[in-house]
């Protein structure tokens, strides 16, 4: 159980941070190694790819990305320590019931920073655009919304079946 829990947690932090970070430390690929992608929670980074970002953008970006990987490092490692700590124990051991409460308040307090810390990233990134390409990025997030929007009525136009009809 403790393994899967620390396997999940890695694959959901890898989630958030591996495009970002490989697309910064890239320099190959479509778009100078900035790539696009398919919306999802990373789409305003992704779509960074798609607006001719110069070797200084990027660099400036690649900097705030390692500021607040570092930054982040020191909280996720407290977190993962109290994590260990509660799995450690056993529901019949006093103090149980308050480490599950304490976890539970830190998980929080962890999520309420990392959507403050993607926040500010984003804010960061988007005043290191040109005015042309914070417009291009309005174009290409309004046309990726449209594309959901006709694949959410497609969808629902052509429903699965949920037997299979080769019986």
């Amino acid at each position: 159980m403790r393994k899967n829990v620390k396997l999940a947690l890695a694959l959901a932090s890898a989630l958030v941070m591996a495009p970002l970070a490989i697309a910064v430390a890239q320099d190959g690929g479509p778009n100078g190694g900035w790539h696009g992608g398919h919306g999802g929670h990373h789409g305003a980074f992704q779509a960074l790819g798609k607006l001719n970002l110069t070797d200084a953008q990027k660099a400036s970006i690649k900097q705030i990305m390692q500021t607040a990987m570092a930054q982040g490092k020191t909280q996720r490692q407290a977190l993962h320590q109290q994590r260990e700590a509660f799995e450690a124990l056993t529901p019949n051991q006093a103090g149980y019931q308050a480490a599950a409460a304490s976890l539970a308040q830190a998980e929080g307090a962890a999520a309420q920073a990392r959507v403050q810390q993607r926040a500010a990233i984003r804010a960061q990134v988007y005043a290191l655009l040109t005015p042309a390409q914070q417009q291009q990025l309005a174009a290409n997030k309004a046309q990726q919304q449209a594309r959901r929007q006709q694949w959410e009525q497609f969808k629902a136009q052509h429903p699965v079946s949920g037997t299979n009809s080769a019986q």
